[in-house]
């Protein structure tokens, strides 16, 4: 047996490494970003509903441009740049401000100065009246605020021990304890910046802390002491008069600058990363030739780079975030994509290809596709998969953080588990799927491929609501070469194969706006709606139950084709993907390329 290297694809293999290096640092964390931000899951829902859409966009077109006027290289760097620059930006995107718990001058009061109506203080007091609230307050500490803390807020009977416990928590970043409200004791004040600011007076300076009564006492000759808290009164029409106080529902998202600064980074950011993803296919099957089989070799450099840095990414996040910390430190993810997305256009330059076809009317050579059954259900399929993936892409890891709240210990190491999660994506399931995938193909053929996908769906949120210890999640996640690697090599391959010639970007830009514009944004809606309406258990199961009411669909209507017209299935003509074949003179109307015999691997072919 001779084991071989192609050099020429060295560039491309880098590539996918470095391109799915530089992405994993940022792409899952994001939701979770923007949930520490402060905004609710409807919007994190809607956010990710709109970005496939965008997606769906900028695939066609931008493939179109780069067939038509073979620009691939150039949109490929530029896009890349881009990817880099919007991530990047994010780091700068300010939270929204939160109450802020304030200490001085011998009097504490809980200072609000989120955008709020006008008259929202009259409101406050002709609706609560003379009432008393009690609220919990979860509030971010440094050392000097534990001073105060342990020095004045204990009660006046208050033991040696007690007080030593007290020392004993000043390595936690937070504090918990509740106080005390009165809508009669609202002062309206400008803030430093002009706007205005709700100051709550606490009557007396009453509170709890840890089950005891404290007084909580701001001495005159300290330093102002003023962390930021989230505030939680259990009152349903303080939360809808000051919805920052708990999360940013859309209503108020949209009227903030903010907001509309962090949807414009993801939004560039998407545009960059549907066109790298669908012209560097295109430009990979074009290096590759008549080797469509061995895409799968190539792709797997990317899942890699993506289990290796998002694993770190985890670490490096968990490391510098303060221990207790209820709000995670992302900085580090940022500085990452910046640099390895720079060493990826490096590579980018040393890639070797030129388009040898061209197509006279891309827009009609594609669009026959649509009048082949089979082609149209392959669509639906993809549409399929994206509402699948869409929910793993954008609600798993807050799914994990729902169950690590009520796992002891949870949070404190659960964005090391998320790391652990994607690794164990890459490296136990789309790498040694990515690896086998032509083999696969050529044994099953695609559309066997395509139902054992969407059976591989099911079983896997079946799994998702039967957790109670989120660390379970591991071994499940072996189950994503089967949704993903097998997916998406069965995907590429098959659009790359039934592409008529001169329209190979275009047609991958296709089956990748269909997945992510239409299915992911359909899923992404669909998702964030149940996870707000039910809980994230109950959306997996019924995520469960739709991919194997899909599965028996697809499985169903694929023997009837079969028996209607030409085989397609099994090792028959659609297992080109893995064959030596020659690409089709054009798309035949039924959306099955012609083959040459598949012949047997008679070597190890590193390439």
């Amino acid at each position: 047996m001779k084991a071989t290297i192609n050099k020429d694809l060295l560039p491309m293999k880098a590539h996918y490494f470095l391109y799915n290096a530089g992405t994993a640092p940022v792409v899952p964390f994001m939701p979770p970003l923007a949930l520490q931000l402060g905004y609710s899951p409807v919007v994190v829902g809607t956010m990710y509903t709109i970005l496939p859409i965008v997606g769906l966009l900028a695939k066609p077109i931008f493939g179109y441009i780069a067939d038509r006027y073979h620009r691939h290289r150039f949109l490929f760097l530029a896009s890349q740049l881009l990817i880099a620059v919007s991530f990047f930006m994010i780091l700068f995107v300010p939270a929204a401000e939160k109450p802020q718990f304030h200490c001085h001058a011998g009097v504490s009061n809980i200072r609000y100065c989120s955008n709020y109506p006008k008259d929202a203080k009259q409101n406050l007091e002709t609706y609560y009246g003379n009432r008393t609230l009690s609220c919990n307050m979860y509030c971010q500490m440094a050392p000097d605020m534990w001073d105060i803390v342990c020095q004045f807020w204990r009660p006046v009977n208050a033991s040696r021990n007690q007080a030593s416990n007290c020392e004993a928590s000043r390595s936690k970043a937070w504090i918990n304890f509740t106080t005390y409200i009165s809508a009669r004791d609202i002062i309206e004040e400008e803030s430093l910046d002009g706007g205005k600011c709700l100051n709550f007076l606490i009557p007396h300076d009453q509170g709890i802390l840890e089950s005891q009564n404290v007084t909580l006492y701001c001495p005159k000759d300290r330093v102002m002491f003023q962390p930021s808290c989230q505030m939680d009164c259990n009152e349903q029409y303080l939360k809808e008069l000051l919805p920052e106080s708990t999360v940013i529902n859309m209503g108020s998202a949209i009227a903030m600058p903010e907001f509309w600064f962090f949807f414009s980074m993801l939004i560039i950011s998407w545009i960059g990363m549907a066109v790298v993803v669908s012209i560097g296919d295109a430009i990979c099957f074009g290096i590759l030739g008549d080797r469509h089989h061995l895409y799968g070799k190539q792709r797997l450099c990317g899942s890699l780079g993506w289990g290796i840095f998002a694993l770190l990414a985890g670490l490096l996040v968990d490391a510098m975030t303060h221990e207790g910390s209820s709000e995670k430190n992302y900085t580090i993810i940022f500085w990452m994509t910046l640099i390895i997305m720079g060493f990826d256009m490096l590579a980018s330059t040393k890639l070797k290809h030129t388009q040898t076809h061209m197509s006279a009317n891309i827009l009609k050579d594609v669009g026959q596709m649509f009048l082949s059954v089979r082609c149209v259900v392959f669509f639906l399929w993809c549409v399929a998969i994206g509402l699948c993936t869409a929910l793993i892409w954008n609600f798993l890891f807050i799914y994990l953080d729902e169950l690590a709240e009520h796992y002891d210990n949870g949070t404190d190491y659960i964005t090391t588990l998320e790391g652990l999660v994607m690794s164990i994506q890459c490296f136990g399931g789309e790498l040694p799927f990515f690896f086998m995938s032509g083999w696969i193909l050529k044994r099953i053929g695609h559309v066997n491929a395509m139902s054992l996908v969407l059976f591989g769906f099911g079983v896997r949120f079946l799994l998702y609501s039967m957790l109670q210890n989120p660390w379970y999640i591991l071994p499940i996640e072996l189950l994503n070469g089967l949704t993903f690697g097998l997916f998406y090599a069965t995907m590429a391959s098959y659009a790359s194969i039934v592409a008529p010639p001169g329209t190979e970007a275009t047609m991958q830009s296709l089956v990748g706006a269909i997945f992510e514009g239409v299915g992911v944004s359909i899923g992404s809606q669909i998702g964030g709606q149940l996870f707000n309406a039910v809980n994230g258990r109950t959306t997996f199961e019924i995520f469960s139950i739709g991919a194997f009411i899909v599965f028996i669909i697809h499985v169903c209507v694929q023997m009837y084709l079969k028996r209607k017209g030409p085989d397609d299935n099994g090792k028959g003509r659609s297992s080109t993907a893995s064959a030596s074949a020659s690409a089709p003179a054009s798309a035949s109307p039924d959306c099955l390329p012609s083959t040459k015999n598949n012949d047997e691997f008679t070597d190890v072919d590193l390439s």
